[in-house]
């Protein structure tokens, strides 16, 4: 079989495609040398493995000959995995925006050999429709006009270019950093809040973690309505169908307004994220089902999503595709006939039917997503089946499910393990494992904090991608402010050093590395490959900005080893965004969080005493009692190591027994023993 140049890489998005009849490269030295020397356009194709729209354009046209004779003849090909190189997606996504006023995936760009876009879009079919071109007779078009118009391109060319580069530069407009630009935030965020269907925004619905989370610190502090607007959310997202009843965890976004139809695949940063806020909902509220979607979410992961490496390490992949058997979504739904199969039980269909409203027609194209039609307490009520019986039933009959459904052809998987992911699904574990008493999550953040500061963390450098036991490509700014901040909560419930020296060394890089002198960083590190510009996205998309996380990450930092130039560089990140929290808080959610943590400044808790001794864990467990987003811990033994944080020298045990002092800017009350003390001084 003819291969092209894609068959050594190791993203599976771009294995997919070593196999078409289309010449892709890689991007890289080669396929730009190439491009300049032969004098040809690149047509850069920007995908990921998950994507169904990729999977169709592959399908129609990458694997069509006669397309990729065409291809072949007037281009230098390059396929990306966006995943892989978030820096080529984020220039090139932003150029298309630019060009068309909407992007997606695949990304089509044609650029000059120097990497210039002139022209681009997303997908294109092979025929004429949708009110787009048929791909080969664009294809021909700009390679017409390279021919025989070809200043016109190298133009358009360069003041595209210009004005990527010209938008990346900062408006020179701050705001005051007050309360008032959260409150105004929560306010635009109430506005255009879907008060009847629940989250923001109309088809595709996308599940917005970072907003939540917002709401979420605010709740935290007395916000009431914030409090409803997230539940509110949380519960209608839960009800099913965008989230997975059967098997746990949440697909990308739906595709109506009711959480009922997603595009199934599902993402590992989606999930990371959404059982972060399902926790805290949870803790601050009591309430036994968003706990029970949290852990389902997270048992999901290392059910599903496990890439073992030693016994005691994994890591977790990035993806499960929307699509298998080549058909999008069946793994995931229902006929009746195979319902009433599989839950034959007198009585189980029956009860079944009533708490997801079955129909003979089904709610999809003649089959069923499932998604609760009743409250449970209702139909309790109704049924006269006392609630935790029926919880009990419904959870019995979707196991059933799901042992059904395990004998389906799965989803693809893309099994790459990315950095940045995977210290969001990092943190995940680590607060499930501190709040909830979760020994197995405990374990399981060990193993994943052992994985990525060994197998991803080579020669003083974070690695973006590891698969099959090879990790490549640096890393970006996203990589190392997620792990930083991840690994500052894994040494807040395993106080062992490591993880804070390296979490400390991760931001010494974002600082030196990543920060731009006229402030906020730059999303990839000073000694990165020349590109047309060196990107700085400061808005937060499905993952957080790398901007956001690493001013977050340098605050907490500052917090425990009281490095004043961490928390001034953070402050002027914010500073340059302010102005456009209130009225996009939306797409800037994490800074919303950012500007939190400035304005209500952490509390400090450092705890000293022997690790078995019952005491010391009685002043963790008061810490560790409620959901406090605005404090660091620090824990060690007495006197602590060398290369602990400076929060934990010089504090002294009190009369000899476990001590716990809480401090604000290194200012500290006084030292306490007891857990009924340590209540009181937390709550000052």
């Amino acid at each position: 079989m003819k291969t092209n140049h894609l068959l050594h890489e190791n993203s599976p998005y771009l294995l997919q495609h070593a196999n078409n009849p289309v010449d892709w490269y890689p991007w890289g030295p080669e396929a730009l040398g190439k491009a300049r020397q032969e004098d040809k356009p690149i047509f850069l194709s920007i995908g990921y493995a998950a994507c169904h729209w990729c999977h169709v354009m592959a399908h129609e046209s990458f694997e069509d000959p006669d397309t990729a004779a065409i291809m072949n003849q007037h281009f230098v090909n390059i396929k990306v995995d966006r995943e892989e190189r978030p820096d080529l997606d984020s220039i090139y996504m932003t150029a298309v925006v630019a060009m068309t006023g909407q992007g997606g995936w695949p990304m089509s760009v044609f650029l000059t050999p120097q990497g210039e876009p002139f022209f681009g879009g997303t997908y294109y079919p092979p025929v004429r429709r949708y009110n787009m071109p048929a791909f080969r007779e664009l294809l021909l078009h700009i390679a017409r006009l390279w021919r025989e118009d070809r200043p016109r391109l190298l133009k358009s060319g360069q003041e595209i270019t210009r004005h990527l580069q010209d938008a990346r530069q900062p408006s020179g407009s701050t705001a005051q950093l007050s309360p008032n630009l959260l409150d105004q935030a929560a306010l635009s965020l109430a506005q255009a809040y879907d008060h009847r269907s629940g989250g923001w925004g109309r088809a595709p619905k996308f599940p917005q973690p970072m907003a939540i989370e917002f709401l979420l610190r605010r709740a935290s502090r007395g916000d009431t309505f914030a409090l409803e607007m997230a539940l509110h959310a949380l519960r209608a997202m839960a009800s099913g169908g965008m989230y997975d009843l059967v098997g746990g965890g949440f697909a990308r976004y739906s595709t109506d307004d009711h959480w009922l139809v997603p595009h199934f695949e599902k993402m590992l940063y989606d999930n990371s994220q959404l059982a972060l806020v399902y926790l805290h909902a949870h803790l601050l509220t009591g309430d036994p089902d968003l706990r029970q979607v949290c852990e389902a979410t997270l048992d999901f992961l290392l059910r599903e999503m496990k890439v073992p490496f030693t016994d005691n390490s994994f890591g977790l992949m990035s993806s499960l595709d929307a699509d298998s058997e080549g058909e999008e979504g069946r793994y995931y739904l229902w006929t009746i006939s195979e319902l009433e199969h599989i839950l034959a039980d007198a009585g189980d269909f029956q009860l079944f039917s009533q708490v997801f409203g079955l129909t003979a027609q089904g709610n999809f194209e003649g089959r069923t997503v499932l998604q609760a039609a009743r409250p449970l307490p209702e139909l309790s009520a109704e049924a006269g089946i006392p609630l935790d019986i029926l919880k009990e039933r419904v959870t019995a009959m979707l196991l059933r499910l799901r042992a059904s459904r395990e004998q389906r052809v799965r989803p693809n998987q893309d099994d790459k393990v990315l950095a940045g992911w995977n210290a969001l699904a990092l943190e995940a574990f680590v607060e499930a494992a501190r709040y909830l008493g979760r020994p197995d999550y405990h374990q399981a953040a060990l193993c994943l904090g052992r994985f990525l500061t060994e197998e991803l963390l080579q020669d003083g450098r974070l690695m973006r991608s590891w698969r099959a036991g090879q990790a490549h490509l640096g890393g970006y700014l996203e990589d190392y402010a997620c792990l930083a901040s991840s690994l500052l909560a894994l040494y807040e419930i395993d106080p062992v050093t490591r993880w804070y020296q390296t979490a400390e060394f991760l931001a010494q890089k974002i600082y030196t590395q990543f920060a731009d002198p006229d402030g906020g960083f730059f999303d990839t590190p000073a000694d990165h490959e020349h590109l047309i510009l060196r990107p700085k996205d400061i808005q937060d998309n499905a993952t957080p900005s790398g901007s956001a996380l690493a001013a977050l990450a340098l605050l907490r930092l500052s917090a425990l080893n009281g490095f004043p130039n961490y928390r001034q560089a953070a402050e002027t990140a914010v500073a340059q965004v302010a102005a456009e929290l209130p009225r996009h808080a939306l797409f800037f959610s994490k800074w919303l969080v950012a500007l939190d943590t400035l304005l209500y400044p952490l509390h400090q808790a450092a705890v000293l005493g022997e690790p078995g001794d019952a005491r010391l864990q009685a002043l963790l467990q008061v810490i560790n009692a409620r959901y406090r987003p605005n404090l660091v811990l620090a824990v060690a033994p007495y006197p602590p190591p060398a290369n602990a944080p400076a929060l934990l020298l010089n504090r002294p045990l009190l009369d000899g027994m476990p001590t716990a002092y809480v401090c604000q800017g290194f200012v500290c009350q006084r030292p306490v023993n007891s857990p009924e003390d340590l209540e009181h001084v937390l709550l000052q």
